[in-house]
């Protein structure tokens, strides 16, 4: 497995190392040893998948502490536009975004730590999206940026995504106050 810095602290891409032939694939989405000597010493607890129709934006999602989630994202098929935006106060890139298209061709992963909101919008229909945590679901302590916010800027390679109720009513930037 390769780890990729990013120009967000923390923020890493993980491109596991793919044996194909003519039957098909096999690769090591996430091994315990192996993180560990990349340095990620994570304790995942949780896994979630979804799936969705091409044009759905879900995101840009986090949760507080004492429920923060660290998360291992990944496609399982089809596609999307993965987005990852710093909260972290003190961070140098506090307020900055990194995006990268995630396929099951690519087989592209990327860990987003504690302190960061997260979204994708599917680029193909039928699209799996699964990722890892390191802490379980917490309703109360879920909070939502406003996807389309101007001050973050974020160019979603899409005009008019469909969104939940939720995703609709996200936090602007500046008018939101990070617990990180």
């Amino acid at each position: 497995m390769e780890l990729i810095n990013t120009p967000l602290k923390d923020l890493v891409v993980l491109q596991p190392r793919v044996f194909a032939d003519e039957r098909g694939y096999f690769f090591e989405s996430y091994s315990k040893a192996g993180f560990d000597k990349l340095g990620l010493n994570l304790n995942f607890v949780q896994d979630n998948q979804s799936l969705s129709s091409r044009g759905v934006l879900r995101g840009l999602h986090f949760q507080n502490n004492p429920f923060a989630q660290g998360k291992l994202v990944r496609v399982i098929t089809g596609a999307v536009y993965d987005v990852a935006v710093d909260i972290r106060k003190n961070s140098t890139t506090y307020g900055k975004w990194y995006g990268i298209e995630l396929t099951e061709e690519n087989k592209t992963m990327m860990y987003i730590p504690e302190g960061f909101a997260h979204g994708f919008v599917t680029l193909r229909d039928q699209t799996i999206f699964s990722y890892k945590c390191t802490n379980v679901y917490n309703k109360a302590s879920e909070d939502c940026l406003l996807w389309n916010d101007t001050d973050l800027g974020i160019d979603w390679k899409i005009s008019n995504p469909k969104l939940s109720e939720k995703d609709l009513m996200g936090k602007k930037f500046k008018e939101f106050e990070s617990l990180f």
